[in-house]
């Protein structure tokens, strides 16, 4: 069986864009959107000015994340290497464009279906070369088959001197560049004006605090903390500092066409994370206070809670389902799901918390309106909160492993996540319950206490830590100091920590507490999850 890869030779390479036209044509990919495209990056000063072409396009990696992610297997990787897509089954939550590291995958406007890249398969399979490769006037775009040595690719690979796009990631990229340039290689490593050529505009909403260049460039790291040499460092033959973010002549390095970055994850994530931690959180107080013993409540108390929960478990399904771009195929997860996905596993988790929680709730609801004996429902609250407290534990933690499958964020691929959505889950939940029972018992404000505290430290650690990359650490960046600094530090620390232990030292009120501390928590859930996807991976 084959093994194919690409092979580019960026010193053959004159920014013609035959590839990327050809492909167009071939695939028939809408305007807009991109499978092959040409990067053009600008180094030196006037009037010694270089431009430097790379052609670009899914990677196939042996490892592909995109695939993992994909809860419904519409993003697989065939015996032969190519990593394909069927547009038929996708559902279209865009996970997969948030895991690709090198921002391959785009949504196809016409389909709304993820797409990218196939290789041209479909040529493959009748013994042809992909369009991208006919095309090319210098003979700079070479495909075939790795294992074979005899082809034309591994003879070039094999005395030639290659590179491949964030080896650190560890994905396996078989898209290999000869004479590859630093700057062009790594993204972060030149700016973007506020204009591409041919008046190619990029959004102020489009535009990060580091291609502003309100950041200087920080030094690359790999996943494992190792520095990798920026071009700064290799030397380049102008001399003087990089200035990010100018337009004026002086400027050393500018990327002066690329494809348009987007951003594929809205305001829909950062609500849903506080919905389902405000369910979540509430039935994992009452299967310890039910299960344990730790605090006393009636019936007519689990159903307030149980019911409010119920109501934020609601509204997390419909921001889950109306953020698809193909809302009406969301069964596809629960009929033919993709079990390495934690979009597949947590779309169960919250089908099972519901399930389970709901049939507590009206067997609760029975004993209450007598139609079941009060002794029955007494009885059944230790298994029922026992059977309940795992899934609702796992609703609310799921989403840091799915965070860490979208290896294209490094910033959400965080050890203390999981850590931090729980006592974030028991900060809402408590507030919440606190909110609907204030005359609650004491282990509730205690509760409340410790994990505003806790979640406090929690997040201030997650900053102060070293970052895996320097992905990451734009990100962060961009989250403290860039474009979401008011949300992190007025709204996720002001509003969602300190007024609320203000407040529950000075006043303690529970209802202006829970209102704090869950707008608190979205303002910060909004910065965390809108700044990594500022971040451009090509």
């Amino acid at each position: 069986m084959a093994n194919y890869a690409f092979l580019i030779d960026q010193s053959k390479c004159i920014g013609c864009h035959a590839c990327s036209t050809a492909c167009k044509q071939e695939n028939q990919v809408p305007l807009g959107v991109y499978r092959t495209w040409v990067k053009y990056v600008e180094t030196g000063a006037y009037p010694d000015v270089r431009r430097r072409f790379q052609v670009t396009r899914c990677n196939h990696c042996i490892n592909p994340p995109c695939v993992r992610i994909c809860p419904v297997t519409a993003m697989y990787q065939r015996a032969d290497g190519i990593v394909e897509f069927d547009p038929s089954i996708c559902i279209g939550c865009k996970s997969c464009m948030q895991a690709c590291p090198y921002d391959a995958i785009y949504l196809d406007p016409e389909t709304n279906a993820a797409a990218k890249c196939t290789f041209c398969a479909h040529r493959i399979e009748l013994g042809l070369e992909p369009a991208c490769v006919i095309v090319c006037p210098e003979h700079a775009i070479l495909s075939g088959d790795l294992d074979d040595p005899a082809s034309e690719l591994s003879r070039k690979l094999s005395s030639a001197q290659a590179t491949v796009l964030k080896p650190e990631q560890g994905t396996g990229p078989k898209l290999f560049y000869i004479n590859g340039n630093d700057w062009s290689l790594h993204a972060s490593a030149s700016s973007a004006s506020e204009t591409f050529l041919w008046a190619d505009k990029i959004t102020e909403q489009n535009i990060s605090v580091y291609e502003r260049g309100a950041l200087e460039l920080p030094v690359l790291r790999s996943k494992s903390g190792a520095p990798i040499r920026t071009p700064q460092e290799q030397g380049h033959p102008q001399n003087g500092p990089i200035q990010l973010g100018g337009l004026a002549s002086e400027q050393m390095v500018q990327t002066s066409y690329n494809a348009q970055h987007k951003i594929q994850w809205h305001w829909q994530l950062p609500t849903y994370l506080v919905t389902k931690s405000i369910a979540g959180g509430l039935f994992m107080l009452l299967s310890l206070g039910a299960g344990l013993g730790l605090f006393p409540f009636d019936s007519l108390t689990f159903l307030t809670a149980g019911f409010t929960a119920m109501v934020f478990m609601l509204i997390t399904t419909i921001l889950l389902i109306q953020d698809l771009s193909q809302p009406k195929r969301f069964l596809n997860i629960l009929q033919h799901p993709q079990w390495k996905s934690w979009v597949a596993r947590g779309a169960y988790f919250m089908v099972s918390f519901t399930a389970l929680a709901g049939l507590w709730w009206l067997l609760e609801g029975g004993a209450y309106l007598g139609l079941l004996p009060a002794e029955f429902a007494t009885a059944i609250r230790p298994f029922a909160a026992w059977i309940t407290f795992p899934f609702a534990l796992g609703v609310v933690v799921y989403t840091a492993f799915l965070l860490g499958q979208a290896e294209g964020r490094d910033m959400w691929q965080s050890s203390l996540l999981p850590f931090q959505l729980l006592s974030q889950s028991f900060l809402v939940g408590s507030a919440v319950f606190w909110a609907l029972n204030p005359a609650s018992s004491d282990f509730l404000r205690l509760v409340f206490l410790a994990s505003l505290l806790i979640n406090l430290t929690l997040t201030l650690a997650a900053k102060a830590m070293p970052f895996a990359s320097e992905i990451a650490l734009l990100a962060s960046r961009e989250m403290t100091h860039g474009r979401y600094r008011r949300h992190y530090w007025w709204g996720g620390i002001g509003l969602g920590h300190a007024l609320p232990l203000v407040l529950f030292i000075i006043f303690p009120s529970a209802l202006p507490i829970a209102l704090a501390a869950v707008t608190g928590l979205f303002f910060y859930e909004y910065a965390f999850a809108m700044a990594p996807q500022r971040i451009p991976n090509s």
